[in-house]
């Protein structure tokens, strides 16, 4: 199950559409693309797959709604594979709702983005405890995140985790806490943006090693409340390369 597209001067081209992989292209005011549901959501040995790149174009991308990942008896798991290049002044705006894992679950995603120098974007994944009777009943989630810049990395990495870890280690730290937010940001002024952001009481923001890439947490014990602090932030972004507010009819 495979989407593959690409946006050369905000011109849309489909490349591979494998169903039940599907999407949905609004271009009224800017490049907006909702990823729609696949099913009911991702299952053991499921393999999802979606590719594309930005030439000198801007994207927006969201999920329709939650990603639900199911329960696994076998040594199998349900696999999402993200690849991503962007270049000549594109920016990527791309927006994930949350992931729910399912009691017994296992989920692999591997996500990759190539950009260049002159390119900006704001990315997210959201982690949710589970469904509303459930609390990080999980059995294994695997994540890696690979940030490159012309191919070579800048920032790297990788999870593997138990439901009973994640647990583990929150009632460690003693919180009541079980929601987090992932936000990764490149700007064309990053000291700058971070600047903005503390001044907007987002301290949970730092740099990777080199300072080309912000990356941050949120967390709260509420989804509206996580979600409105994600549209702030992307809001200030937006702010920052000169764009007016977006609304994808989730607020």
């Amino acid at each position: 199950m495979s989407l593959k597209f690409s946006f050369k001067n905000d011109k849309f081209s489909l490349k591979k559409l494998n169903l039940p992989t599907r999407y949905y292209l609004f271009n009224e005011e800017e490049n907006f693309i909702k990823l729609l549901n696949i099913g009911e959501g991702i299952f053991p040995k499921d393999r999802i797959k979606t590719n594309f790149k930005l030439d000198n174009s801007n994207l927006i991308i969201t999920t329709e709604s939650a990603t639900k990942i199911y329960l696994s008896n076998s040594k199998y798991y349900g696999v999402n594979y993200i690849n991503i290049d962007i270049r000549n002044s594109s920016n990527l705006e791309f927006l994930n709702d949350e992931l729910i894992l399912y009691k017994g679950s296992k989920f692999i995603q591997t996500f990759r983005l190539n950009y260049d120098v002159s390119s900006t974007f704001f990315y997210t994944d959201i982690l949710s405890n589970g469904r509303t009777y459930e609390n990080f009943d999980f059995l294994n989630m695997k994540i890696k995140n690979l940030f490159s810049e012309n191919k070579k990395c800048e920032y790297l990495e990788k999870f593997d985790v138990s439901g009973t870890m994640l647990k583990d280690y929150i009632k460690r730290k003693n919180s009541s806490t079980n929601l987090f937010a992932k936000v990764y940001i490149k700007t064309l002024d990053n000291e700058n943006f971070l600047d903005v952001l503390n001044k907007n009481k987002f301290t949970t923001f730092t740099y990777s090693k080199s300072k080309k890439l912000i990356i941050g947490v949120l967390s709260t014990e509420n989804m509206a409340v996580l979600k409105t602090q994600i549209f702030k932030v992307w809001n200030i972004y937006r702010d920052a390369l000169g764009k007016e507010k977006f609304d994808m009819g989730k607020q």
